[in-house]
C-alpha cells in the first residue's frame, strides 16, 4: 500500500514568525547575513561563503553575466543557465571572472551611419544615455565617437539624422589607454569633469568604459562577492548529460562552484554526474545537486557526495510540475523536514551540508521564514527576473513595464536536460509557462530593500545571525482567517500594489 502522510504538507504563506527577546545590540546595522554556500567539516568554515543569502536562478530569462555581475556586488551569487551551447556558456562565466570593477564592458553601441531613431529606440531598451559609436556597432569595434544626451534634442532633429552628424567625435574626446588604472581613470573623470571615460587598446578599439557614477558605486558595495583574485564570485549549472564535456569547460572558464539543474534530483543520473566530477576533480570543484523535498532525497545526495542540496519541486511561480504531473510539496514543509535532515547528518558525520529553498517565495518576508525553518540560502528567479540587469526585454503592455519571464520547462526555453528522466532527447509536455512580471528598476535598490527587511525582522527575533536565527526562531501556523488579518482590511486603499518578490 502506498505511504501516506499524516499531515498536509504547507506553504510559506502558512506560517509567522513569533517575535522574541531583542537586546539592545540587536539593531539592523549588526546583523551578518553572510552564510555557507557548500560543505564543510565540523571546527571548520566553508570553503565558500555568500555575504547575502540570495542565489538567481539557473533560466534563461534570469541568469546570465550581466546580471551575475550586479548579484556579486550586493554579495550573492548566480548560478549562468547551462540550457545554451557549452561555448556561449563558458564565455558567459568568462565575462564575470573577467570583469574588472570599474571598467563596463558597453552594451550601448551603434554604427556611423545608424539614426537618431536608433539611439532613442536603444536608450529605451538599455535605459543609458551614454553610447558609443564604433566602426561596426560592436562592443569592441574601432572607436569613433560618443553619443549623449546633450549632442541632440529630439524636439529640433529629424530622427531620420544619421549619428555621424552629431555624435561628438574621436578627436574631441578624451580617453584612457588600456594601461589605465581605476584610480587613475577616475582621476581624469573627475579632473576633466567627465561622465565617462572610454578605455581604449593600442589600435583604438574600444575595450571599456569607465562611468562617474560608477565610483560611488563600487564604494557603496560593501559585501560584493570576491575570490582571492579580487575577481567576482560566479556559479554556472550542469544537466546530466553532456557534463563530461560542460564540466571541463566551465572550469577552465572560471566557475567558482556548479549546481545540477534538475526538476527531481532524486535520481541515479545525478548521482552519476557528481561522481564524474570526484573522480575527475576530486574534492577542488563543488557541486550542488538537487531539486529534492524529503530526507530521503537529502540522504541520497548527500550521500553522493553533493557541495550543497536544493529544495523545492512545483513551487515557483512559472513551474506548473505539481498540476501537469502531481509531484511536489508545499514548500515550508519540504524545507523543515531536509532541514532535520541536514542536521542528523551532520551529527553523525561533523559534516554540515548548506540547504537551498528553491521556489515558494511570494513576500520577502518568506525570505526570513525559509531561514528560520533552516534553508541556509534561497533560490530566486521571479524576483530576479524583475531587474534591469535580467536578460529579458522591458515592455509597456498597457500602460504597465514589464519584463519577460519563462520556465526552463516551457516551450520558449525548451530545456528537456532539466527534465531528463533518461528517454528521447526532446521535451515531452511543459511544465512551465510564458509570462511577465512588473518591471521593478535595479537589482541594487530591490535587493537592497529586500535584506533590509530580513534584518528587521531577524531583530525581532533576538537574531543576530543566520544561525541564530534557527536556533531561536519561534513560528506558528496561521489559519486562513488569520491570514487575511494580516493583510489592510476594512480599509480603502488608496494604493493598492503589494511588494511580491517572486
Amino acid at each position: 500500500m502506498a505511504q501516506f502522510f499524516k499531515e498536509p504538507c504547507h506553504t510559506f504563506n502558512e506560517y509567522l514568525l513569533v517575535p522574541g527577546y531583542s537586546s539592545a545590540k540587536c539593531i539592523p546595522s549588526e546583523v551578518s547575513l553572510k552564510t555557507p554556500l557548500v560543505k564543510f567539516k565540523k571546527g571548520e568554515e566553508s570553503p565558500i561563503s555568500i555575504n547575502a543569502p540570495m542565489v538567481s536562478a539557473i533560466m534563461q530569462s534570469v541568469s546570465d553575466d550581466k546580471l551575475a555581475i550586479a548579484l556579486a556586488k550586493e554579495g550573492g551569487i548566480s548560478f549562468i543557465y547551462g540550457s545554451q551551447s557549452i561555448e556561449s556558456q563558458a564565455q558567459m562565466v568568462a565575462r564575470v571572472k573577467n570583469y574588472k570593477a570599474g571598467f563596463v564592458i558597453s552594451d550601448s553601441n551603434v554604427k556611423p551611419d545608424d539614426t537618431l531613431s536608433d539611439i532613442l529606440e536603444l536608450k529605451e531598451k538599455t535605459g543609458h544615455s551614454t553610447v558609443a559609436v564604433t566602426e561596426d556597432g560592436t562592443a569592441n569595434g574601432k572607436l569613433l565617437g560618443i553619443v549623449t544626451g546633450r549632442d541632440y534634442r529630439v524636439s529640433r532633429m529629424d530622427t531620420a539624422t544619421k549619428v555621424r552628424d552629431f555624435m561628438t567625435p574621436l578627436e574631441k574626446l578624451i580617453v584612457g589607454s588600456k594601461d589605465t588604472s581605476l584610480k587613475t581613470a577616475n582621476d581624469i573623470i573627475w579632473d576633466n569633469k567627465l561622465n565617462s571615460l572610454p578605455i581604449l587598446d593600442d589600435d583604438g578599439h574600444l575595450m571599456y568604459m569607465v562611468f562617474r557614477k560608477d565610483y560611488s558605486e563600487h564604494k557603496a558595495n560593501p559585501n560584493e562577492l570576491l575570490d582571492k583574485n579580487k575577481r567576482y564570485m560566479v556559479g554556472a549549472g550542469i544537466n546530466t548529460r553532456d557534463y563530461a564535456e560542460r564540466v571541463p569547460a566551465l572550469i577552465a572558464a572560471g566557475a567558482d562552484v556548479l549546481c545540477i539543474d534538475s526538476s527531481e534530483g532524486y535520481s541515479e543520473w545525478q548521482a552519476r554526474t557528481i561522481k564524474f566530477i570526484r573522480d575527475n576533480y576530486g574534492n577542488d570543484v563543488k557541486v550542488g545537486a538537487g531539486n529534492v523535498v524529503d530526507k530521503d532525497g537529502f540522504r541520497f545526495l548527500a550521500d553522493a557526495g553533493a557541495d550543497f542540496i536544493k529544495i523545492g519541486i512545483g513551487g515557483g511561480s512559472i513551474c506548473i510540475t505539481r498540476e501537469q504531473k502531481g509531484i511536489g510539496r508545499g514548500q515550508a514543509t519540504a524545507v523543515i523536514e531536509v532541514a532535520e535532515a541536514r542536521d542528523a547528518y551532520y551529527r553523525e558525520t561533523g559534516v554540515y551540508i548548506p540547504i537551498c529553498s528553491d521556489g515558494g517565495i511570494v513576500f520577502d518576508y518568506h525570505i526570513t521564514l525559509a531561514l528560520a525553518m533552516g534553508a541556509d540560502f534561497v533560490m530566486l528567479g521571479r524576483y530576479f527576473a524583475r531587474f534591469d540587469e535580467s536578460p529579458t526585454n522591458k515592455l509597456n503592455v498597457n500602460g504597465s513595464y514589464v519584463k519577460e519571464y519563462w520556465g526552463e520547462g516551457s516551450n520558449r526555453a525548451r530545456n528537456w536536460q532539466r527534465y531528463d528522466m533518461g528517454g528521447s532527447s526532446k521535451l515531452s509536455f511543459e511544465e512551465g509557462v510564458d509570462s511577465y512580471v512588473p518591471y521593478a528598476g535595479s537589482l541594487k535598490d530591490g535587493v537592497t530593500a529586500t535584506l533590509n527587511k530580513v534584518r528587521s525582522t531577524m531583530c525581532n527575533c533576538g537574531a543576530l545571525t543566520i544561525p541564530e536565527l534557527q536556533k531561536n526562531a519561534k513560528l506558528t501556523l496561521v489559519s486562513a482567517t488569520s491570514i487575511v488579518e494580516g493583510g489592510a482590511h476594512d480599509v480603502i486603499l488608496k494604493d493598492s500594489s503589494r511588494n511580491i518578490v517572486k
